[in-house]
């Protein structure tokens, strides 16, 4: 394609998918954005980590070709637009990038800029691993027994911008057509004539490519478990929906590699007394069966007949060698999270749920400035990594930012390419520049003993521990 800001590199090539594989070349073209705000000070110290861990570990048989694209302040100011249409056009025809922090405009128009890349580009999974560096401060006390990563659902939600405002007649209007066509649902808003409405749509398809996108990233990287976050029990029809849908996928489509945690207490009843009944084995699992209607009972009873059926496969303790599905109620997980970390592994989540939860976790971690994130669509191969955290205006050009978020983002681009050495080396590297305490201020002022570095001293601090 031809841009009128892009500059496509003349020496690289593009990336490719074929038959669901990414075709990686060995001189690839990556676009990037360079971030609003302290973004640029990030771009600059991350690139050169990238580059250096690429001629560290490849020794000059691997090149990335760096290919700016814009969005935010910068594509603004040269083209009056916040996110050009070419910008989104080289992300599709390049498939792979990376970004860093971008402002969200002021007024009407873009909601987020964040948000509609990933809907133009229907990265439907937000992909945020969560795992504790030795060294970093943390305000807990087992920061250590952190180490989960997040798959978020990234196009549904209440993120889909479906809202009436209070005092519009488009807000008028669906309040009217509430109370006529569906009286019932009108009579449970407490105060429906001065209400803003926000919907909140949860699709089968999308939780079914989020969870098969989850589960298949955990049996692909050794992973014991796949957490189905949701408030289901009170959100019956979206949220409870979700987990539905995420059981029916997981039983339907990977049998064989996952047992539900459910399965789990029956199959391990039975075989701790081969001789249980189906009703006692039911009694066991639930201990309110014998109050529960006949019709629950029954479903109870036909829900253990069928995990008994898994005998061949998953009884006699096999089933402790399979990916785990469970759920778990969003307000739960945040304590859980904390106080049993290690019971967790991948998570599965809604948007919304997807956020708090992600950006909670980074707390425990060291903070937003060191959470790596992307945005993936698993079919079409495009993906995005990007900075968790915002433009921080207030230190833009001077130096002193964490650049870890995007550093670590670009860990994982290096691990979706296949690149897996140049990540082990960003790694390495980042593991021992905290291990000396040669620190940015944030990590710095948590720290005792600890040198503080500028964003780019910071950069150069990995690059060294490359080699240690």
């Amino acid at each position: 394609m031809s841009y009128s800001m892009v500059k496509v590199p003349a020496g690289g090539e593009k990336i490719r998918i074929q038959n669901g594989a990414l075709q990686v070349p060995d001189q690839p073209i990556l676009p990037y954005i360079e971030g609003d705000g302290t973004g640029r000070d990030i771009w600059r110290a991350s690139e050169r980590v990238f580059d250096a861990a690429v001629e560290k570990a490849y020794g000059g048989k691997r090149k990335i070709h760096w290919m700016e694209v814009y969005a935010g302040e910068k594509a603004f100011d040269n083209s009056g637009s916040w996110l050009p249409d070419e910008t989104i056009e080289a992300f599709q025809e390049f498939l792979v990038g990376i970004k860093g922090p971008l402002t969200t405009p002021i007024g009407g128009g873009i909601r987020s800029l964040n948000v509609a890349l990933r809907k133009a580009l229907d990265l439907y999974v937000c992909l945020r691993p969560v795992q504790y560096l030795d060294g970093v401060p943390s305000p807990v006390k087992r920061p250590e027994d952190v180490d989960m990563v997040i798959f978020r659902e990234n196009t549904e939600d209440i993120y889909t911008g479906a809202e009436f405002e209070y005092g519009t007649k488009e807000n008028t209007a669906f309040i009217a057509m509430l109370k006529e066509k569906f009286p019932e649902q009108y009579a449970k808003f407490r105060f429906p004539n001065t209400s803003g409405i926000s919907i909140k749509p949860v699709s089968k398809e999308g939780t079914e490519r989020l969870v098969r996108s989850a589960i298949r990233w955990a049996l692909d990287n050794g992973r014991k478990g796949v957490s189905l976050v949701h408030k289901g029990n009170i959100m019956k029809f979206t949220e409870g929906a979700f987990r539905n849908w995420g059981y029916e996928l997981a039983t339907r489509e990977f049998r064989n590699e996952i047992v539900t945690e459910r399965e789990t207490w029956i199959l391990g009843n039975r075989e701790a007394n081969p001789g249980l009944s189906i009703e006692e084995n039911a009694r066991m699992i639930d201990p309110g069966f014998e109050m529960m209607a006949p019709d629950k009972q029954q479903e109870i009873l036909n829900e253990v007949k069928e995990a008994l059926e898994l005998w061949d496969t998953h009884g006699d303790g096999k089933w402790k060698s399979k990916l785990r599905i469970k759920d778990t109620i969003a307000d739960i997980v945040f304590q859980q999270t904390i106080t049993r970390a290690k019971e967790f592994d991948v998570l599965a989540t809604m948007n919304l749920n997807g956020d708090y939860l992600s950006d909670a976790l980074a707390a425990q971690i060291g903070g937003m400035g060191i959470a790596p994130g992307a945005n993936i669509n698993y079919e079409t191969g495009a993906a995005i990594f990007e900075a968790t955290h915002g433009t921080a205006p207030k230190y833009a050009d001077k130096d002193q930012v964490n650049p870890g978020s995007v550093i670590l983002s670009g860990e994982m681009m290096f691990r979706y390419l296949g690149w897996h050495e140049a990540a082990d080396l960003i790694i390495r590297g980042m593991r021992g520049a905290v291990k000396a305490k040669t620190v940015t201020y944030d990590f710095h002022r948590l720290m005792e003993g600890a040198t503080k570095l500028k964003c780019s001293e910071f950069g150069d601090a990995i690059i060294q521990h490359m080699d240690d």
